[in-house]
């Protein structure tokens, strides 16, 4: 059996799992004031989350109440039966340990939702992926783009490192996929559904979560877990 290419880095395995946008829907009704540190569309971003993992349980919900939520400090003190010099430092020590990780600053913004600039985009990888183009793929991501599979640890960067991992997975899966548009996290994302060699269908095989920067794509998330599907009002098979 052939080996997996080398990844670029094994990281901590990460419990995370996209999250409907259909349920988000009124969330921007409740955002939190001019308080709040993070923006609604970024505090339900994958990055967001899989960063959010990496804090200890206090300086967690210190940082969700105080700057996602848009509490008061010493509301939040009173909510965690803590004094506000408490809160403060839990806050210091969680933002430090979220800037360190989430995605540097300065990067171009991601075209607005369903925007014609998204669909371009969108439709360009969706095409490339169901033709099993993985150059084309590549050539839509930025240069320092990542691949990752949650809960797995093994990580991808870059499009040396990338379309040999996209290559190995198409080998091993023997078909291309078909992809059905959703969205989840507020990000663009595909349910993706492979060919059944013994029936006229193809089964449901797992999502693509994509995060988007400018014109070019700068994470492909990958989730396996089928039992999703329809939390996205997404079939367990199309016809083939």
């Amino acid at each position: 059996m052939v080996e997996a290419p080398e990844p670029t880095r094994r990281a901590e395995p990460i419990w995370l799992d996209p999250y409907p946008d259909v349920l988000l829907e009124g969330l921007a009704d409740t955002a939190p004031g001019p308080e709040a540190r993070y923006e609604t569309r970024e505090s339900v971003g994958l990055a967001f989350a899989a960063a959010l993992q990496h804090l200890p349980p206090r300086q967690r919900a210190a940082l969700v109440l105080r700057d996602v939520l848009g509490f008061h400090t010493a509301e939040v003190a009173e909510m965690l039966q803590s004094s506000e010099a408490s809160v403060n430092g839990a806050l210091q020590r969680a933002r430090a340990t979220l800037d360190a990780r989430m995605p540097a600053g300065g990067r171009e913004r991601a075209p607005l939702p369903r925007s014609p600039r998204e669909r371009e985009l969108l439709g360009r990888f969706a095409a490339a992926v169901e033709r099993g183009d993985n150059d084309s793929v590549v050539s839509l991501l930025t240069d320092d783009a990542w691949v990752t599979m949650p809960p797995e640890p093994y990580e991808y960067q870059g499009p040396v490192a990338i379309v040999q991992f996209l290559n190995d997975r198409q080998a091993r899966r023997g078909a291309n996929l078909r992809l059905v548009a959703t969205r989840a996290n507020g990000q663009p994302a595909f349910g993706c559904y492979l060919p059944d060699a013994q029936a006229a269908i193809a089964r449901a095989y797992g999502l693509f979560v994509l995060t988007l920067e400018g014109d070019r794509i700068s994470a492909i998330t990958w989730f396996a877990e089928r039992s999703l599907f329809p939390h996205f009002g997404l079939p367990r098979t199309l016809p083939k």
